[in-house]
């Protein structure tokens, strides 16, 4: 892809987030999706390409009555957005399309018409060589990387703590964020026992909510009401289905493929990124993500984070609206980190970074199973 050929011209959340007992995860989706288009200024007619997880393409197509000429479903986790944004670009710059909607909508906290995943049971490979021996979901099977990453690097359980504080200096400055009030290290060292070592504060929310985005051809950037943001780099892999056949535990192999190609498609250093959104479902993985995408060195983002690099006023302002921890987290969180990445580049955020011109968005599906990586500027190609 031609770094900047693309740009977002519409980009908006659900109306609430949170807790929405009244509303369907379909109505989710399409709640989001409206409000993307009056972002951007346009109609279901204006739409001829749509991507989505965790609902079908095909029913959200249908409920919004868009007749598309390209459809995307990839669902690898709560990185599917970030692989849907890439896909759309190439797509659009293909000709296969010239409008794209991507929407999320997840009733992960009220269940409301929720699809499931179907978990690891059955003769799933995690069903048949992982659950026998105890695992039970996230936070169990989070346990195993981090614990080897402790272990290996000598990062502190204080260190680990201290992301989940850091995410919620952030959230205090953001009205839409769960949880705004400050917590110390030791709230969350306090905290109720999840799994170890992760506490109840180290593990990310379960709201309901969504969002949706808007892509187009940066040529057309001028008939939108919005600030354009152009995508300039991108890149996804995948690993494991099984998070003990990682290729290492204490790096991600889908993160360091997909970082290093975005970095690449982009031709920028990171010496010229202003911010930075790591999907934080649980609180290592900001660790591993600047690690992986080359912010830090191995084993030193526990230090780097600690030091107040990542925080407000630090040098690399990052998950600056509260992230899963403290902001928001239906489930599948990619969606929200690519919506305050967009508003960090339009000059919209509630806490916004000044003069920031370049963020780095990327997230992570299942357990260290899949990584998109989206990088946006708000400078024109």
């Amino acid at each position: 892809m031609k770094p900047g050929s693309i740009a977002i011209v519409g980009a908006a959340e659900t109306t609430e987030l949170g807790k929405i007992p009244h509303m369907a995860q379909i109505q989710l989706h399409a709640d989001a999706a409206i409000n993307a288009m009056h972002d951007a200024g346009l109609k279901p007619g204006d739409i001829d390409g749509v991507a989505c997880a965790g609902e079908s393409p095909t029913n959200v197509a249908h409920l919004l009555g868009i007749v598309p000429n390209w459809v995307d479903g990839t669902a690898v986790g709560g990185c599917s957005f970030m692989l849907h944004v890439r896909h759309a670009a190439a797509a659009i710059n293909d000709g296969m399309c010239d409008t794209v909607l991507i929407t999320h909508g997840e009733s992960g906290r009220s269940q409301v018409g929720h699809a499931s995943w179907g978990g690891a049971g059955g003769a799933t490979l995690p069903g048949q060589f992982e659950a026998p021996y105890g695992m039970m979901g996230p936070p169990t099977m989070f346990t195993l990387p981090v614990l080897r990453y402790l272990k290996d690097t000598g990062t502190t359980l204080e260190q680990l703590a201290n992301v989940a504080v850091v995410q919620r200096q952030w959230a205090g400055m953001n009205p839409r964020a769960s949880f705004r009030e400050p917590i110390t290290l030791e709230d969350v060292l306090a905290s109720r026992m999840i799994a170890y070592p992760f506490t109840k504060l180290m593990c990310c929310l379960v709201t309901d909510g969504g969002g949706a985005l808007v892509l187009t051809k940066a040529e057309r950037v001028k008939d939108f009401p919005t600030p354009p943001v152009y995508i300039i780099g991108s890149g996804e892999s995948v690993e494991t289905p099984m998070i003990s056949q990682m290729e290492d535990l204490t790096t991600s192999r889908a993160f360091r493929v997909s970082g290093a190609r975005a970095f690449e498609e982009a031709g920028i250093s990171h010496q010229e990124v202003d911010h930075v959104m790591i999907y934080d479902a649980f609180a290592h993985l900001p660790l591993y993500g600047l690690e992986d995408l080359g912010f830090c060195g191995r084993g030193e983002a526990g230090a780097f984070m600690a030091e107040g690099h990542t925080a407000p006023g630090g040098q690399l302002p990052t998950n600056t609206n509260g992230g899963g921890l403290s902001y928001m987290h239906s489930g599948m969180y990619g969606m929200y980190a690519l919506q305050e990445s967009v508003r960090q580049m339009r000059g919209t955020a509630a806490a916004q970074i000044a003069d920031a011109q370049i963020s780095v968005c990327h997230g992570v599906g299942g357990m260290f199973a899949a990584a998109g990586t989206i990088i946006m500027s708000n400078q024109a190609p």
